[in-house]
């Protein structure tokens, strides 16, 4: 590829397995980045990509939107969407819970999520009767499974809890639930494997 960001036309562009290769692009749920992308540098199309517009974005700290599906307790903004930063597969954005506030139980359905604590103590509860609980501070990431019911708890009295938080995809889902909390929760450590 030159320097440019322009490659050379050859005969390999109308070879069969190219051919599958561009089809099976355009037929996935990769999107249009991902085949301009995979159609310049596998098909070495003539055509540049215009990494002005297609490349990095920056989306500041005071141009969150907060107009993406709350949960009681929490006050969620979003950075990183489709819409702002033509993300495809990942949403990004912020969460704040004020001291000695909770959310209410929810799901976010097939998605994953993370979240990383960036301020405070996160009291996590979980399961059918959010009957599980363990707790994450500053530093620290969450993993929150698909489907897996929970309730984020600002475990201090003295100051909000501030995290980040990343989901797998664009969709805003946000599945309130009516849950009937287990009096005791039981406490969960959090280890794997291979740090017991």
């Amino acid at each position: 590829m030159r320097a440019s960001g322009r490659a050379k036309t050859g005969a390999a562009d109308s070879s069969p397995e190219l051919r599958r290769s561009f089809l099976q692009a355009i037929l996935s749920e990769r999107g249009p980045a991902t085949f301009r992308a995979f159609w310049a540098v596998k098909c070495r199309m003539t055509t540049p990509i215009d990494w002005k517009h297609s490349g990095v974005r920056i989306v500041s700290g005071d141009e969150l939107d907060s107009n993406t599906p709350q949960t009681p307790g929490m006050s969620r903004a979003a950075a990183i969407t489709h819409a702002r930063a033509g993300a495809e597969k990942l949403w990004a954005g912020t969460v704040r819970i004020e001291p000695d506030a909770k959310t209410g139980a929810h799901h976010h359905g097939d998605l994953e999520s993370i979240i990383y604590v960036v301020r405070g103590r996160a009291r996590m509860r979980w399961g059918e009767a959010l009957e599980y609980v363990a707790e994450a501070g500053p530093g620290d990431f969450i993993y929150v499974p698909p489907y897996v019911p929970h309730q984020e708890i600002n475990a201090s009295s003295g100051e909000p809890l501030e995290c980040v938080l990343v989901r797998s995809g664009q969709e805003p889902v946000v599945v309130n639930l009516d849950i009937a909390s287990a009096e005791a929760p039981e406490t969960v450590r959090w280890t794997d494997e291979i740090h017991r």
